[in-house]
């Protein structure tokens, strides 16, 4: 028994003939029945080859556009089509030159592939030509004509009426353009489904129906009353500049839905980034021309038809610097127009104020600039200039938000 005692222990061998070819080739080789050494693991003593990683990094590493759709994974799961998922990806800080780290030429490129490998169920179905022209529905086309309609409505029956219910008529028109173009901003091309400084717009367009009559008044000491809704009453109304940009509404929606259309059309021929920018710009400056053009005419016919001045420098600027700051509320960039928009207001108001604060003893610089100013170009140079400014930063603005591919992703919110 004691033999085979002996045998049980595992002692290291001995002797010239303890270990034979094999163990020599494998020292570091484990015995069956040995026992492993406290505190080390089974084939801790391996050395890594130098350079080597891990199996799952070397995975990882060899498919790049994995990892990137595991980082954007809630995207690529929501996204309808892979123009989707390319506006997400530009929208994070995605560039051409980083699509290149990914093995691909752009942004486009890689999106398809990633959207081709998001697991659905049934077959992936192929990448979406152009969309096909969507079906025309009047709806927002009689909404847009609406304000323009019920603003000349309002101008003819203030014209046919006078004494005590001129200002009943004049409320009731107000509050039904009112009504009529807050209803065509809500449907149709011009929709932003946020607020996009609404009072600001009020004020502005406001001020072209009473401001210059008041500034003009003021310089002269006046005004001596209320405006009775004349050119030449004591507090002077300019009415053919409103009613031609009521009338507006209409050229606004069509040119916010041709560029629209155009913008999702350059999006799926456009191969990159910049080539899609590039694209963009001109039909961006093309729409704001179109719209210039269509406002200038109505401004033309609302004068000649209601025997007033067209005041084309106020009106036209004033339509400038509303139709990009609307185009930026639709495609979600509000801050900016709710910006430049309050700033042009306050500029008009602060203009105003001036004047008659200037009345006050040892005050009269302060209407120095204004004043200066209306000797040079008139009281409608006061708005020009506002407006004039506001519109060249918001178009300025515009071409670079919105000539990105991430502005024009499909929109969840119906319009």
């Amino acid at each position: 028994m004691s033999g085979l005692n002996g045998l049980d222990r595992p002692d290291t061998p001995s002797g010239p003939g303890a270990r034979d070819e094999r163990s020599r080739q494998c020292p570091h080789e484990q015995r069956p029945g040995t026992a492993t050494p406290v505190g080390t693991r089974p084939g801790a003593g391996r050395a890594n080859p130098a350079g080597k990683r891990p199996a799952s990094a070397a995975r990882r590493a060899a498919d790049p556009v994995k990892a990137l759709m595991h980082r954007h994974r809630g995207l690529c799961e929501r996204a309808v089509d892979p123009l989707e998922i390319a506006a997400g990806l530009e929208a994070h800080g995605v560039t051409d030159r980083t699509a290149a780290r990914f093995r691909h030429r752009d942004v486009f490129s890689l999106a398809e592939e990633m959207y081709a490998r998001v697991p659905r169920d049934g077959d992936s179905p192929a990448p979406p030509a152009a969309p096909p022209a969507p079906r025309v529905r009047g709806a927002w086309i009689v909404l847009a004509l609406l304000p323009g309609a019920l603003c000349a409505a309002a101008v003819i029956g203030l014209r046919l009426t006078d004494g005590r219910s001129r200002p009943t008529v004049a409320a009731v028109a107000v509050l039904a353009v009112v009504l009529a173009l807050r209803a065509a901003l809500r449907r149709g091309p011009l929709s932003a489904g946020t607020d996009t400084g609404g009072a600001s717009v009020c004020w502005l367009v406001g001020y072209a129906l009473l401001g210059d009559g008041l500034l003009g008044a003021a310089l002269t000491g006046g005004p001596d009353g209320l405006p009775d809704g004349t050119a030449d009453g004591p507090w002077p109304v300019t009415v053919a500049p409103v009613v031609a940009l009521a009338l507006a509404c209409a050229p606004a929606a069509v040119s916010a839905r041709l560029f629209a259309l155009g913008a999702r059309r350059r999006l799926t021929t456009s191969r990159g980034l910049t080539d899609f920018s590039a694209s963009v710009r001109p039909l961006l400056l093309g729409t704001f021309a179109l719209f210039l053009a269509a406002l200038t005419a109505l401004l033309a016919l609302t004068g000649a038809a209601l025997g007033e001045p067209a005041a084309y420098p106020q009106a036209l600027t004033l339509g400038a610097l509303l139709l990009p700051a609307r185009l930026l509320a639709v495609h979600g960039f509000t801050h900016a127009s709710r910006l430049v928009l309050t700033a042009t207001a306050a500029t008009e108001a602060t203009a105003v104020a001036t004047i008659f604060s200037g009345r006050l003893p040892g005050c009269g610089l302060l209407a120095a600039p204004v004043e200066t100013l209306v000797a040079a170009w008139g009281p409608g140079g006061v708005p020009a200039t506002a407006c004039g400014i506001g519109a060249l930063v918001l178009l300025a603005h515009a071409t670079r938000r919105l000539t990105r591919a991430s502005a024009h992703a499909p929109a969840e919110r119906p319009r």
